[in-house]
């Protein structure tokens, strides 16, 4: 968004630094200008928000049609930082030993304090931020995709701006038959927040999840996985105009048109069950 030119230096600084081969950098400017980067660096200025996902999907383009003139992207958060030097050499060498290895979510730690919040870990238990595992999404601002994932599986999902691209890109991987690794070892600094710090979040997440649902399960899974979200936001006992936003991008989610549906097929509900996340919370 422009606002941040001092940490998207420190952030393209730490990439510069990594160890291997230099790593070709795109710097979309998602309907601001790009501040100063160093030379060498592309950018890509648009004449609009396209939200998170299309800004992404841009980036992805800048590197030919579906990302295909690399191996593999990373997609990280311009308030962001790689302390270590040795992530990108460890994307590159997990993808070289695992061949159905699609995507890769980085763990998210602040970096004063060296914690990484419950929400930043993608998997149910999540009380082990150090534990690296198979999941079954991952985080949008610190990760790495083959982008091979993006040829078969599609683009982000534009239409969604804000909340669940991830988890939409994540479950259509999945049905093509790529796996997602947590690497507890990769690691972005990014300061604490919380995501309600956006104005759109309440409204956002919920239409979002609706039209998850309704782009990827079968359909006798849809109501059973809404229902069960619903019960969830209800019992965090959200503010009033928190719940009356929630409510509102419900209703929207499910009158609004959500883009193509492709329903995931059985198998990828059970491989999602037996990576402990069945598809239905």
């Amino acid at each position: 968004m422009g606002n941040r030119p001092a940490e998207l230096r420190a952030l393209l600084d730490s990439v510069a630094k990594q160890d291997g081969a230099p790593v070709e950098l795109v710097v979309v400017g998602n309907g601001s200008p790009v501040p100063d980067v160093p030379e060498g660096v592309r950018t890509v200025e648009l004449p609009e928000n396209l939200g998170i996902p299309g800004g992404r999907n841009v980036g992805i383009e800048a590197f030919g049609p579906s990302g295909s003139d690399v191996d593999i992207l990373m997609f990280l958060d311009d308030d962001g930082l790689l302390p270590l030097t040795d992530t990108a050499e460890l994307c590159r060498e997990a993808f070289a030993a695992d061949p159905k290895l699609g995507i890769i979510s980085f763990r998210i730690a602040d970096p004063d304090t060296g914690e990484t919040q419950r929400r930043h870990v993608p998997r149910l238990r999540a009380a082990d931020p150090m534990r690296s595992s198979r999941v079954t999404t991952f985080l949008g601002g610190a990760n790495a995709v083959r982008t091979r994932v993006i040829a078969e599986a599609g683009p982000l999902p534009a239409e969604f701006f804000y909340a669940h691209e991830e988890t939409d890109l994540a479950w259509r991987a999945l049905d093509a038959g790529w796996m997602i690794d947590y690497r507890a070892d990769m690691v972005l600094h990014h300061p604490t927040t919380a995501p309600s710090r956006h104005a759109v979040y309440h409204r956002m997440v919920a239409r979002n999840r609706v039209w998850l649902a309704r782009r990827n399960l079968p359909a006798p899974l849809i109501p059973v996985y809404l229902g069960v979200w619903l019960l969830l936001t209800l019992a965090r006992r959200p503010s009033g105009p928190a719940l009356k936003a929630w409510l509102g991008g419900f209703k929207e989610g499910w009158t609004t048109p959500c883009g193509p549906r492709r329903p995931m097929k059985w198998r990828t509900v059970w491989r999602l069950t037996r990576l402990g996340r069945p598809p239905v919370i």
